[in-house]
């Protein structure tokens, strides 16, 4: 992981993914968790992308403010950490061939059922809030990867794409940081193991990428729509994700 190359693409999809966050609402799970996963490995890339998506999901929480739909926000985020728990015990289980493939499958799946459902019946109350965020924070945990599952909680619930976006970050921050302390207090991620002055200094490095990908969104957002961006976003983490899919057959079979 301290290869030169490999920092600079672990920068370049953190930079991608918050420019397409700060965007559309979503993108820092979608493109970091596949490209880190075939760069890092699936269970230290998912946690990489865990940390990420608590700095990113904090700091344009910042920028977003004044549009956060915090009522919504209390009926998804505490479950998130619900269903972080689960997810951290099932990626201590697994070997990194089986999480490259159950993590490609969960966003190629995810993505496909997103875009192949384009009337979705009506939703309200509290229950689709909570199975939301069980579901996601279990994706976000295993994946790193929440933003599909909160799509389609969104269009069940008929959610304005506006406040949905903005409050989409503080639940992405709560889910990201659920994820790192249950595999922390776990241990899920055995490669972790005398990497502590490596993972901070990452963790440094991730801040200081997402501050620049969201001065760069915020450019970005008057010249690109969140529809296009969300797109993009949806492409890579497609792409990313079947190649998840494929290292791990290869990893299970060669």
């Amino acid at each position: 992981m301290e290869s030169l190359g490999t920092m600079v693409i672990i920068g370049v999809a953190v930079l991608v993914g918050t420019v397409l966050q700060r965007v559309s609402g979503s993108g820092v799970g979608l493109v970091v968790a596949p490209v880190l996963s075939l760069v890092i490995g699936p269970a230290f890339g998912v946690l990489v992308t865990n940390m990420t998506t608590t700095v990113s999901g904090f700091l344009i929480m910042l920028a977003v403010w004044s549009r956060i739909e915090w009522r919504r926000y209390w009926l998804v985020g505490p479950l998130a950490v619900v269903g972080a728990i689960p997810g951290a015990w099932l990626v201590s289980q697994l070997s990194a061939a089986w999480l490259s493939i159950i993590l490609g499958s969960i966003v190629v799946f995810a993505l496909l059922l997103t875009v192949s459902l384009p009337r979705l019946p009506h939703w309200e109350g509290r229950v689709p809030g909570w199975v939301a965020g069980v579901i996601g924070g279990f994706f976000n945990t295993t994946s790193g990867v929440a933003a599909p599952v909160m799509v389609i909680y969104s269009r069940v619930s008929n959610w304005n794409q506006q406040s949905f976006a903005a409050t989409m970050q503080p639940i992405f921050m709560t889910m990201g940081a659920a994820s790192v302390v249950t595999k922390l207090a776990l241990d899920s991620v055995g490669e972790l193991d005398g990497a502590g002055p490596n993972l901070a200094g990452l963790f440094a490095g991730i801040v200081a990428v997402v501050l620049l990908g969201i001065v760069l969104g915020g450019l970005a957002a008057r010249v690109v729509s969140a529809g296009a961006a969300r797109t993009l976003a949806m492409t890579l983490a497609g792409l990313g994700g079947a190649g998840a899919i494929i290292r791990g057959i290869l990893d299970l079979t060669l």
